[in-house]
């Protein structure tokens, strides 16, 4: 996998092209990787701008369901929350997504 492939596939899922999208996965490309200029995932990606479709097809694809999106700061069940995707919560769900444990400090500090 070279990371240009990678940005196509988060291209795609961004901007809600799905032929791309379908295209790098079948070529192989890591739904699951984050590339270091980037620090984002293309399941985050495509809920946050409200591509269902691409986020389904990712879903039933390899992309893991709890993997952090580092740059949004938020798992696929936040981001999906977030921003109202509540049939893609229920995909989530489904699919063994959990909400995140909030840091060591947050459970011991009362503010």
């Amino acid at each position: 996998m070279s990371a240009g492939d990678w940005k196509e596939l988060y291209q795609g899922a961004l901007t809600g092209d799905l032929d791309l999208v379908r295209y790098h996965i079948g070529a192989g490309v890591n739904p699951n990787y984050q590339h270091p200029e980037i620090l984002c995932t293309p399941l985050v990606a495509s809920l946050v701008q409200g591509h269902g479709e691409i986020a389904s097809y990712l879903l039933d694809h390899g992309a893991d369901p709890n993997l952090l999106s580092e740059f949004d700061g938020l798992t696929p069940l936040q981001a999906a929350r977030k921003h109202g995707r509540e049939t893609l919560v229920a995909a989530l769900v489904a699919r063994g997504a959990r909400a995140p444990r909030p840091p060591f400090w947050r459970r011991w500090l009362p503010f």
